[in-house]
């Protein structure tokens, strides 16, 4: 037989009734966090769910790029949906340069749909003494490299400055035109942008779009 009493005035039952409140409390608390636990778990996929169109509308927002401090000749890089932007400031000899070199290109008036149609002139671009190029080869995606002070004329004589390639040897001229004879198919790509005032350009829109 046992030796518990079920007497309610058993000492050895007074004494373990805090024990057992301690016991209902500690199994509250931790049917609680339990379950708070498994409501975070359901709430974490749940709100997950809303970062992709979070991240959509971030990779796809416009840019503004401060264009005041660049120097004539100077190129500075800018990022918009995850791509390199170029923005390059041509020298008036390099945009007569330009005007010259048609023969060595394979599309030079711009007819393949790789700018806005603002862009489709000599010079791809709103204003002549600026150029916004996209800077990924149009080959494999590589980013080519800006050579100027005659560096260029080591790939097309003649030629002082443009990008080059060194993965395939693809190369384009300051409007970002691609030459003859190269693995690259197409001119680099001009993005949509339109000027916020003279000292700014705002990459991603552009006038009067919709």
């Amino acid at each position: 037989m046992s030796n518990v009493s079920l007497d309610a005035n058993d000492s050895s039952v007074a004494e373990s009734q805090p024990q057992d409140n301690n016991r209902r409390r500690f199994l509250t608390v931790a049917t609680s966090v339990v379950g708070g636990v498994g409501v975070v778990g359901v709430a974490i996929p749940f709100i997950g769910s809303w970062n992709p169109s979070v991240k959509a509308r971030a990779a796809g927002a416009d840019v503004e790029a401060d264009i005041s401090k660049i120097e004539p000749g100077q190129l500075i890089r800018v990022v918009w949906r995850s791509k390199p932007v170029w923005i390059t400031r041509r020298t008036p000899e390099l945009l007569e340069s330009l005007t010259k070199i048609d023969d060595l290109l394979k599309d030079p008036n711009s007819e393949e749909d790789q700018q806005p149609e603002f862009a489709r002139n000599e010079y791809r671009s709103l204003k002549a003494e600026y150029s916004v190029l996209v800077g990924i080869c149009t080959h494999l995606g590589c980013s080519p490299q800006h050579l100027k002070d005659g560096a260029f004329e080591e790939y097309v004589e003649g030629v002082p400055e443009g990008f080059h390639c060194p993965c395939h040897g693809s190369k384009f001229d300051m409007a970002g035109r691609v030459f003859n004879n190269v693995p690259a198919p197409l001119n680099l790509v001009v993005p949509p942008y339109m000027y916020l005032d003279d000292n700014t350009i705002l990459i991603g829109s552009e006038e009067g779009a919709a």
